[in-house]
This record gives structure tokens, C-alpha cells and sequence, in this order.
């Protein structure tokens, strides 16, 4: 006995599977491509809600990290204070120092926090170890795994310091804790060891409490903590709140772009799987009222066609999962780096979600035509199914016949017209699918542009620095606890070494003194303090005229000279002032009082810069040198000739400047890259489906056509040019849509960071780039209906009449 019924109903069912190979593939492939793309848009929807509070509960991260000093607390009496009431949990106390290694190369890294760890696991903060293993052994160190890259990696030695007889420490692991708890690891033997050598030491513990949501609350847990064990042992606490903050604004940035994606996914997978189905069971209306004639009951026919979509669609489900896990691969890494957490994995809720609804979805649309087809009459299901219904579209070809192009365009035209849910379907597909690039080309130009706005040394032709390193790269990430809101970049692919350091004045006489030098300007970066502001501000001092490598403005304008400064706009929030009032900058001993004159595009995160004339302080010296050459010079020549000058002073010249945001960038446009490719597949089988339908169901015509003299290449084209209208209004729908998606979604990620967003970020669809993205409805249509139509154009008349 069949599972479907009788053993009858049984044949009908593999038959009709087996039969209609086309069509059973075409279901299958359709349905995979659908559920693949759920499965990864909903994984990277899971990812973007809230990745710092997963990783965090996953790692049982602390709510409260805590510093002591050891003379004023013993291990005992910290071990008690986890005993608190309200704690729930607590582990430690673990040995804690500042800790400033040297690499290979000799240069000294900044100021880590090393802590003693045995072990990676434990009640509080399971560290997640991402590549290599934990350290089990004195010499062995684990680092945190923004510092991983080709320059440093597993095996990599470091000296624990800059003296000369410092131990020699070797790279074991690579790791990431969500609540920042440290920037390495190694055994507590060997921070001991470390210790004894005279570095700072203190007891680290971590605390989870049952009420911890609230600042307030987490000042009531310090206060506890103090009463335990004495005013003077407590050194510091860092809260998860503080941590969260700075983690949830690094991944602000892109949860709007990648729930657009994943709302675009979701709905088109609806569809597709939709029409797909119901198309399918819907061209099967004469061969159900055979069945009737032959004696199946309604509710046999009903279950036969239900159960001929749902066992391709059903291994089209499983391939889909499978699928959409494999291509979740290499986008959830990129997530991970985004967003600066632990581990992430598709969420095993949504392996089961999405083919469960996916299995909903098939059975209604498979359900609905069939019942329908149930209900029908037999000679009227035998009559109905044989074509469209009588006289629709006739309109169509009588219109269309009057256009000035070839009959088997016209008529090709006009058949669009025959079936107007199918149609619809198909149209819903290609604007998507349009909607889709549109949205994609103009982030990926957005986010080229963000990161050129945030980069302007790299607009210039020549960069000269007085400072000389054998290998140059970025800075590594902040420590433990700082408030950065980006994400921590991995290292460069080479590390730092001792700098060379040339006269500034030299370097620009040799500069002045090439008759290829159009303009220059120096630049220097430093820290300085302004008033009303905690702590130190990073500054970007100019000398000369430095318009051609000023920052994007929101408002205002750019320095021209002394007493002027340019502010982000957190800087405003945060200090209360706005255009025209006047701050007070120190850099050492020098005060300047600058009037602000402009608002900076600025996405570098919570820390504050600030951009200034170097004449407002006298003590500084420009680090570097951006050159524009003149008309017809060569800039890798001017660069040769200017560092033959300087390399021997100790400076050095190159050709333009690399990028610290390229990383970041990539890793969104990739992102963005292969989820419309996902999307336009989706869409292309969409019009697949529909094509190979209607070139079944018209199978007779072409027959007849074919038989008074239609040639292949017109065949060809009939059938292509069914599908070309729809490709176009497809395109006219898709290309605004998608327009107005990311004038939506792009503000909505410069507000997430802090800013807001200049015209060249926002304005970036050039009236050529939107013809080409409308015609690429066409081209979505158009390349979906090639396998039907060539399959139509090459099957012999002969044929064609005896399959109808």
C-alpha cells in the first residue's frame, strides 16, 4: 500500500513525478535556491540582533570585572566574595598585569592585560578559542584574536619585554572573550614568573549577579564588593554595560543592510516557492480530470497532486538547508569580524523554521489549485486543462499585432497576457530580483566611498613621511574595556619595526625642490586635551593648505588657517556646542582657543578627533608630507627621485596611502555581493518555472507554428520575447524600489555610528548606472527563459505534436 492511498494513487503519484522531468527539477532547484536563501538571510538576521548579548550568555560572561590589589586581599578572602548574596557566579581570582611584549622585529607593542588562566572554561567567561590551543605550560601565551595575521600568527615568538634578558614567550592560541576581560593568556606559573621580575600585579575576579541590567545595579554590586573586602583592596571594576555598548554600536552599522537583505530573501523565497507549486499543479488540470473520468474521487486527485509537489519540493527543502548551511560558511566569519564577538553558527532553530514553513508554503500552494481542481466537473477539467481559458489575452495579440515588429515578437508579447497570476508571479520575481542590485550596487558605492571620505591621504598622488620603518602597519586594536564602538581589525600583514626619524624641514626643501611638485601640505597626528572633555582627544594637525585631503562636511566648511578647528559630530553631542562656539585645546604646554568652523563626516567609533592648523602650536612638526604632482608627471616617478632625497635623512616616499577601513568594507560588499547573486538565482528560476510552464502548455501552437514555416530563431525569439515586457516592467518597478531602499537603509546605518551621512556617500546612482540596473530586469527575464526557449526553438514539429 502506498503512503499516498491505494496502490493505484501510488503509480499516479511516482508518474507523475517521473514524467514530468522538466518540471520535477525545475520545482526541486527553485524550491532549493528559495529555502538556501532563508536559510543564510536568516542566519545573518540572527547573527545582527543583538551578537554581543549571544556571545556574551554563551561565554557566561562576567557583568562585573574586577581588580584587586593584592596586599590589602588574599585568594581566600576573594574567593569568599563570591558567596556574596545576589552573585551567581564568580571565578578567579586570576594574577593580572599591564604587559608590553616586543615582536620579532623589535618593536614594542602597546600595553596589554595579561591574566593567569589554567584553563579556558569555567563558571565565568568560557573563553572561545579560535584557532590553535590553550596555553597549558610556562612560555606559552594565547592572544586575543584581533591580533591574529600573517605577521603574527600561531608559533610566533615574542619577548615578554624590551630588556635584554626578558623570557622569550611563544603564540599558542588565538581567542576572544566577549566581556573583554584581557588582551592575553597564559598559566598563572608564568604571570608569576612575569611578576617577579618587578610589573604591577593585582587579583582579577568576575562576578555575574541576578540583578545586573542597570547601571544602577551594577554600582550596587561594586558597593558590596568594597563593604567585603575593604575600600582600598577594590582597584577598578569594569561593567558588561560599558562593554555591551561599545560592542552593540560596532555592530549598529550593519544590522540595517543586512535585514534588508534577509526581509528580501524571506519574501522573495515566499514566492517563488508560492508560484513555483502552484503553477506545477495548475497545468496538470487535464490529466486531473482524466484521472476523474477514470473513477479517483476528488479528495484522491486532491492528496495525488499535493504529494506530486511536495516530493520534489521535499528534497528540494533538504538540499536547500544543506545548501544555505555550506554558503552561511564563509559569511558568518565576516559577521564575527563585523561585529567583534565569539564564534557564530546558524542558529539550529532556523534549520528547522525554515523548512517547516517552507513545507507549509508548498502544501497551501499545492493544496489551493488542487482543490479547485477537485471541485471541478470532469468534462470541465478535461476542457479547461487542455489551454487557457477561451477568449483571454485575445485582446492582447489584436493589440499587439499592430506594433512594427516581427509576428513572432508580437505574438510572443501577447502571450504575456494569457495567464495574469503566472504573470504576476514572474514580474513580483524580477522586481525583487532588481531590487536586489539596485540595493547592492549602491551600498557597495556607498561603503567605497565612506571608506575613501575616511581615508583622504590616500587621495594624494605622493606621500613623503619623515619617519622610516622597514614594514609599516595599522595599530592594533584597544585594549581590554576601551570603548571603541568599531569592531577590533586583525593585524597588518606585517608588523611594526623601529622608526627612522627625518628633519621635517629637510623633508620639505626636498620636496620644494622637484620641479614635478604641484602642492603639498604636511600632517601630523597626535593627542591633545580640550576642556570640558575627560581624558585625551586624538588630533589631526595640518600645515598649509590642506583642502585637497580634508574629511567629508556635513556642515560648516574646512580649516583655512590658524585658530580654526573641525569637530565630529560626537564631539557636538558630547560637549554641547555647535558651529561658531570656541574650545580650549592644550597639546602640552601650548593652549589654543579654536573656534569651531565645521562638522566632520566621521565614522571612527566613540573616540573623538578633532582636525586643527598646525600654527596654533608651535612645538609640532608634520609627520608627513601628501604631495599632488603636476599635468604629466609620473608619480611613481616623483616618488623614486623624492626618496632618493629623503631615505637617506630617514624618511621615505611612496604612492598614495593605503586604507584602514578596506577590511571592513570588503567584508560588507562581499556580503552584499553574494546575497543578491543568491537573489537574482532565485529570481532567474522564478521566470524559469514560469517559462517552461507556459512553453508546456503551449506546446500545440508551437507545433502548429513550427509546422507552417516558424524557423528555430523565430521560435527563439517568440519565446523570449514573452518574457522581455515582463523583464522590463520588472526593471521599472525594481530600480526605484530598490533606490528608495538605500536612501532608507544608508541614513539608518550613519545614525547607528553616531552621524549623519554626506551628499557623496548618499548620492551615488549616476543616471547611466540606473538605465543599466533597469535593463538588467530584462537580462534577469531574459536569461531565465533561455533554456525553455532554446529547448522549444530545437524540438522537431513532428515531436512537439505527438508529446501535446
Amino acid at each position: 500500500m502506498s503512503p499516498f492511498g491505494t496502490g493505484a494513487l501510488g503509480r499516479v503519484v511516482r508518474s507523475g513525478v517521473g514524467r514530468r522531468r522538466v518540471q520535477t527539477v525545475v520545482i526541486a532547484v527553485a524550491t532549493m535556491m528559495a529555502v538556501a536563501t532563508a536559510v543564510v538571510a536568516g542566519s545573518l538576521m540572527v547573527a545582527s540582533a543583538a551578537p554581543f548579548d549571544h556571545a556574551f550568555e554563551e561565554q557566561r560572561g562576567p557583568h562585573l570585572t574586577a581588580q584587586f590589589d593584592p596586599a590589602e586581599a588574599d585568594a581566600a578572602q576573594l574567593r569568599e566574595t563570591g558567596e556574596l548574596p545576589g552573585v551567581t557566579a564568580s571565578a578567579g581570582p586570576f594574577l593580572s598585569m599591564p604587559f608590553r611584549p616586543v615582536d620579532q622585529t623589535g618593536f614594542r607593542m602597546p600595553a596589554l592585560t595579561l591574566v593567569g588562566r589554567s584553563a579556558q572554561d569555567g563558571d565565568v567567561d568560557r573563553v572561545d578559542l579560535k584557532s590553535g590551543r590553550w596555553a597549558r605550560k610556562p612560555g606559552d601565551i594565547v592572544l586575543a584574536a584581533s591580533f591574529e595575521g600573517p605577521g603574527i600568527g600561531i608559533g610566533t615568538t615574542l619577548k615578554a619585554s624590551a630588556t635584554e634578558n626578558a623570557p622569550t614567550l611563544k603564540i599558542v592560541g588565538f581567542a576572544v572573550s566577549a566581556g573583554r576581560t584581557a588582551d592575553a593568556w597564559a598559566t598563572p606559573a608564568q604571570v608569576e614568573a612575569l611578576a617577579s621580575e618587578g610589573g604591577p600585579v593585582t587579583r582579577q575576579m568576575l562576578y555575574r549577579f541576578d540583578l545586573a541590567s542597570t547601571k544602577r545595579q551594577i554600582l550596587a554590586g561594586r558597593k558590596m564588593l568594597t563593604a567585603s573586602v575593604g575600600a582600598g583592596a577594590l582597584l577598578g571594576t569594569q561593567s558588561w554595560l560599558d562593554t555591551k555598548r561599545a560592542a552593540d554600536q560596532g555592530a549598529a552599522a550593519t544590522v540595517p543592510f543586512v535585514m534588508a537583505f534577509g526581509v528580501l530573501g524571506i519574501v522573495m523565497s515566499v514566492i517563488i516557492v508560492s508560484s513555483v507549486i502552484s503553477g506545477a499543479v495548475g497545468t496538470s488540470l487535464r490529466r486531473i480530470g482524466i484521472l476523474k473520468a477514470i473513477g479517483f474521487t476528488p479528495s484522491e486527485v486532491v492528496r495525488a497532486y499535493v504529494a506530486q509537489a511536495l516530493i520534489p519540493a521535499g528534497a528540494g527543502i533538504a538540499l536547500g538547508v544543506v545548501l544555505g548551511n555550506l554558503l552561511a560558511v564563509p559569511l558568518l566569519p565576516d559577521a564575527e569580524a563585523l561585529y567583534g564577538t565569539a564564534s557564530l553558527s546558524v542558529a539550529w532553530w532556523v534549520d528547522l523554521a525554515v523548512p517547516a514553513a517552507a513545507l507549509v508554503l508548498v502544501g497551501l500552494a499545492a493544496l489551493i489549485p488542487a482543490l479547485r481542481a477537485g471541485r471541478l466537473r470532469t468534462v470541465e477539467a478535461i476542457a479547461v486543462g487542455r489551454a487557457p481559458r477561451t477568449g483571454r489575452g485575445r485582446w492582447a495579440h489584436r493589440a499587439m499585432g499592430l506594433l512594427p515588429l516581427p509576428r513572432p515578437v508580437t505574438y510572443g508579447l501577447a502571450t504575456t497576457f494569457t495567464h495574469p497570476v503566472r504573470t504576476l508571479a514572474m514580474l513580483i520575481a524580477v522586481a525583487f530580483g532588481t531590487v536586489a542590485a539596485t540595493f547592492a550596487v549602491g551600498l557597495t558605492s556607498s561603503l567605497t566611498a565612506v571608506g575613501a571620505s575616511q581615508d583622504p591621504e590616500s587621495r594624494a598622488a605622493v606621500t613623503v613621511t619623515t619617519i622610516r620603518t622597514n614594514t609599516v602597519g595599522p595599530p592594533p586594536p584597544p585594549p581590554a574595556g576601551s570603548t571603541g564602538t568599531t569592531p577590533p581589525t586583525p593585524r597588518a600583514d606585517v608588523a611594526m619595526s623601529k622608526p627612522e626619524v627625518a628633519d621635517p624641514a629637510k623633508v620639505r626643501a626636498a620636496i620644494t625642490s622637484q620641479p614635478g611638485t604641484g602642492s603639498y601640505y604636511g600632517k601630523t597626528r597626535t593627542e591633545v586635551a580640550v576642556a570640558g572633555i575627560s581624558g585625551s582627544v586624538r588630533a589631526s594637525l595640518y600645515e598649509g593648505d590642506s583642502r585637497p585631503g580634508g574629511y567629508e562636511m556635513l556642515s560648516g566648511h574646512w580649516i583655512t588657517g590658524r585658530g580654526q578647528v573641525v569637530v565630529p559630530t560626537r564631539f557636538l553631542e558630547r560637549t554641547s556646542t555647535r558651529i561658531g562656539d570656541t574650545v580650549r585645546v592644550t597639546h602640552g604646554e601650548e593652549t589654543a582657543n579654536l573656534r569651531i568652523v565645521g562638522e566632520s563626516f566621521d565614522t571612527s567609533g566613540s573616540g573623538l578627533e578633532i582636525h586643527a592648523a598646525m600654527a596654533d602650536f608651535k612645538s609640532v612638526e608634520p609627520s608627513t608630507f601628501l604631495v599632488e604632482t603636476k599635468s604629466g608627471v609620473s608619480a611613481d616617478e616623483y616618488a623614486r627621485k623624492v626618496a632618493a632625497l629623503v631615505r637617506p635623512l630617514g624618511g621615505d616616499a611612496t604612492t598614495g596611502s593605503e586604507s584602514g577601513q578596506d577590511g571592513v568594507i570588503l567584508i560588507m560588499s562581499a556580503m552584499a555581493v553574494l546575497l543578491t547573486l543568491m537573489l537574482i538565482t532565485v529570481a532567474g528560476l522564478g521566470v524559469l518555472n514560469s517559462v517552461v510552464l507556459d512553453t508546456r502548455e503551449r506546446i500545440h501552437d508551437l507545433g502548429v507554428c513550427k509546422a507552417i514555416g516558424m524557423t528555430p530563431r523565430q521560435t527563439l525569439s517568440l519565446v523570449l520575447a514573452s518574457v522581455t515586457a515582463i523583464g522590463g516592467i520588472g526593471g521599472l518597478i525594481g530600480v526605484p524600489t530598490g533606490y528608495a531602499l538605500h536612501g532608507l537603509v544608508m541614513p539608518v546605518m550613519g545614525r547607528a555610528v553616531g552621524t549623519s551621512l554626506p551628499p557623496p556617500v548618499l548620492d551615488v546612482y549616476a543616471p547611466f548606472h540606473l538605465l543599466l540596473l533597469g535593463l538588467g530586469g530584462v537580462g534577469i527575464a531574459v536569461l531565465g527563459a533561455l533554456i525553455p526557449a532554446g529547448w522549444a526553438a530545437g524540438a522537431r514539429t513532428a515531436t512537439v505534436l505527438r508529446t501535446e
